[in-house]
């Protein structure tokens, strides 16, 4: 069977599309794209200077497996700090975008045909000299002259080009169309150069026509999530798995966990893919006034989730639903039991500070005071404090340990089970830079449940701030 290498371009496409992605979920998606096993990870040329830079040294390490390709604009203006950049990766390429349809070339990016040519050969020539792999993409194909294309194409590999993409950018081609257009692009390349086709969903068929370029000789397929007019990632992933034997085609798609990764990247990028609220959820109301089941949907939970006052990333609101769906099976769900979710599902980490012990002394006739011992990096580390209450002087000593002050934005103490011997369930709300995050503790020991639960927000600020 023949392979079929998937290169999403989700973060190259989705900036001209209208989204904008901030710089931690940009590495979140390559995370994700890394665990869906694509073939290539595309990203957008680097003109925010360093900290394009900068997110391409940091995704390398974190996708080692995967093929790196920067975007390379073809008027080669930044193409040295691209080579130096892209260079960091285990699998590095640059991806040139050509244009070479007569509007492509002179309204938009006004340039002359002998021009294009002529850039064509000459950076493609560079990325092969410093030893990268080289894609050249030629934007609006389909709508370019034959004879123009197959000269530019004829440029491209004369010049070392291992990839060369072909773009209905367009998407005006009906699947049989752009299959015999392939097959005749795919006739006049050398067995050594991959064809690549980027097919779009203008009219809503580019899965369609993506299956008629992988009989046409095609060995890589353009993908995007969460981008309105370009081939879904989790549609082509379907596809492959279903017709893959039948198209006589193998892929590296985790097919595991496909539909989950997808719609976390999809909820990051656009939310599109969320079905729509089926109700309206009311203000924050902690005396359990909602009322959830198991037949509302994310963008509901997710609405929740943001009254309560959380700013969960996709993954973590994707474990929060998974958890809030096994339990609404049994039960409605109300604003405490969500918290709880929340506290338990949402954000689990490595912990910096773990509890050793703790005494407390309380009375009704004197101060409350406690000694708190927790161990950070291997080493004990204590404080006493005295407070108002038991709980704020065990909340205070942590914060003599940490040196610093955290608003508690609530606390909940629950019970568990019944009886003297009852296990108390304890929620605490930290915030800190005007985020919120929340920690569970269980204890037959209220007091316990409720030192447990800070510490376990606390940590989950120690990390985030860390990382």
């Amino acid at each position: 069977m023949n392979k079929t290498a998937v290169a999403d371009a989700t973060l190259r496409v989705c900036a001209p599309a209208g989204c904008t992605l901030g710089f931690k979920e940009k590495i979140e998606i390559v995370k994700l794209l890394d665990r869906l096993c694509v073939d290539v990870i595309e990203t957008a040329p680097l003109l925010n200077g360093k900290s394009d830079i900068l997110l391409l040294h940091t995704i390398a390490p974190l996708a080692s497996k995967r093929v790196i390709s920067c975007t390379l604009p073809l008027d080669g203006a930044l193409l040295d700090i691209t080579v130096e950049a892209v260079k960091k990766a285990a699998r590095p390429r640059i991806n040139i975008i050509a244009p070479v349809s007569a509007v492509q070339m002179e309204y938009h990016c006004h340039l002359k045909p002998a021009v294009v040519l002529e850039k064509i050969a000459e950076i493609t020539g560079k990325i092969k000299a410093a030893g990268i792999e080289a894609e050249v993409s030629f934007a609006d194909a389909t709508r370019a002259e034959q004879e123009f294309l197959n000269a530019a194409i004829a440029k491209a590999v004369e010049a070392g080009a291992d990839i060369i993409t072909v773009c209905d950018s367009a998407g005006l081609m009906l699947p049989d169309e752009i299959g015999k257009f392939i097959s005749g692009i795919k006739a006049g390349l050398p067995e050594h150069v991959t064809l690549s086709v980027e097919c779009s969903d203008e009219l809503h068929m580019a899965p369609a026509c993506a299956v008629a370029c992988l009989r046409a000789g095609a060995k890589q397929i353009k993908t995007a999530v969460g981008v309105n007019g370009k081939l879904s990632l989790g549609d082509i992933a379907d596809i492959l798995r279903t017709k893959g034997a039948e198209l006589d085609v193998t892929d590296s798609i985790n097919r595991t966990a496909c539909e989950k990764l997808v719609q976390q990247i999809s909820v990051m990028v656009s939310g599109r893919n969320l079905p729509a609220p089926e109700k309206h959820v009311p203000a924050a109301d902690h005396d359990g006034d909602w009322k959830f089941s198991a037949s509302d949907n994310m963008s509901v939970i997710g609405e929740a989730v943001k009254k309560l006052g959380y700013e969960l990333s996709a993954e973590d609101l994707t474990n929060v639903y998974e958890e809030f769906l096994r339990i609404a099976q049994k039960k409605e769900v109300g604003a405490k039991d969500l918290d709880a979710i929340i506290a338990t599902a949402a954000m689990q980490v490595p912990p910096t500070y773990v509890l050793k012990s703790f005494v407390i002394n309380s009375g009704n006739i004197i101060t409350s005071m406690a000694h708190v011992v927790m161990e950070k990096n291997g080493e004990e580390v204590q404080g006493f404090s005295m407070g108002d209450g038991p709980i704020d002087a065990a909340f205070l000593s942590i914060e003599n340990i940490l040196g610093r002050h955290f608003e508690l934005d609530d606390f909940q103490i629950t019970a568990v089970t019944e009886g003297r011997e009852a296990i108390g369930s304890s929620i605490v709300k930290l915030r800190s830079n005007g985020k919120l995050y929340s920690g569970k503790g269980i204890s037959t020991d209220i007091i316990g449940a409720g030192i447990r639960a800070y510490v376990d927000a606390l940590n989950k600020i120690c990390y985030e701030e860390n990382n």
